[in-house]
């Protein structure tokens, strides 16, 4: 078994099978530019390492991820006073890509969501092949009362693999639901005690590391082809995400969480 740690994340590979771990437990994991960038690394080098098969990614502490840091948000990062336009846009479809690799790699990928899993942290679960859940995990889209339209991809996967209706009802409504309704829907296929959680998911992992091959690869390729314009949905969800990031409401939403208040909108 080789472990190896990254900063912002843990990459560890035991046989056909390799664990990342999103490693920024204090801040609940929330995806700073280092996450992002070192967990694409990761899934670079494992891509480029054909005896791994199977990629199983979670998140250290008590929570999987709470998406992005709200603290950017408050700064005015995203204003308009900042990065323009179209590179904000090109540097997010860069960070999307994270979501890319995790559903259209040859790599089978598996979340194991414990504790939060909102915002980009739910895109990013849902762009994984598998997702399963201890019973303490509480999902959210989140994005709207940020502001925010939502990006790494959450909208076109949540809608594919939910369905357009109840896709709609989770985004609008944004409303808090728990491993056993992640499991009614079909969002996640198990539910494990928060103890037996990462053992559950390796179990599937060395399930799936022992087909074949080939024709488990190509099994995900076919599955992938079916619906085969993500890449482009991303540049557009990228685009009004970053809109929406840019304007008074979305930084009086992060303000009003941060300092733990109602917000109030004003369409500007």
């Amino acid at each position: 078994m080789e472990e190896q740690t990254i900063h912002a994340v843990t990459l560890e590979v035991d046989g056909a099978v390799a664990t990342l771990t999103f490693n920024r437990p204090e801040q609940r994991n929330s995806l700073s530019d280092a996450l992002v960038a070192q967990s694409l690394e990761a899934i670079e080098q494992l891509i480029d390492t054909p005896e791994v098969r199977v990629l199983v990614l979670t998140g250290a502490g008590t929570h999987f991820s709470v998406g992005g840091d709200l603290d950017k948000f408050s700064a005015g990062e995203f204003t308009s006073e900042g990065m323009p336009l179209e590179a904000s846009v090109r540097e997010l479809v860069g960070a999307t890509q994270l979501s890319v690799q995790l559903r259209e790699s040859r790599l089978l990928t598996i979340a194991a969501v414990r504790g939060a899993c909102a915002g980009a942290g739910l895109s990013i679960a849902a762009a994984c092949d598998l997702r399963v859940a201890s019973d303490t995990s509480v999902f959210r889209t989140a994005f709207l009362d940020a502001g925010l339209s939502g990006d790494f991809g959450g909208t076109w996967l949540l809608t594919r693999l939910l369905g357009e209706a109840k896709a709609k009802e989770l985004f609008l409504l944004n409303e808090k639901f728990d491993a056993a309704e992640a499991l009614r829907i079909g969002l996640v296929t198990r539910v494990f005690t928060d103890d037996e959680l990462m053992a559950g998911a390796l179990i599937l992992a060395e399930q799936l590391a022992a087909k074949p091959p080939i024709a488990l690869r190509h099994v995900k390729q076919n599955l992938t082809d079916t619906t085969p314009d993500f890449s482009l949905a991303i540049g557009r969800e990228a685009y009004r995400n970053i809109v929406s990031g840019r304007t008074a409401d979305a930084v009086e939403a992060a303000t009003a969480f941060l300092e733990k208040r109602a917000p109030v909108f004003t369409g500007k």
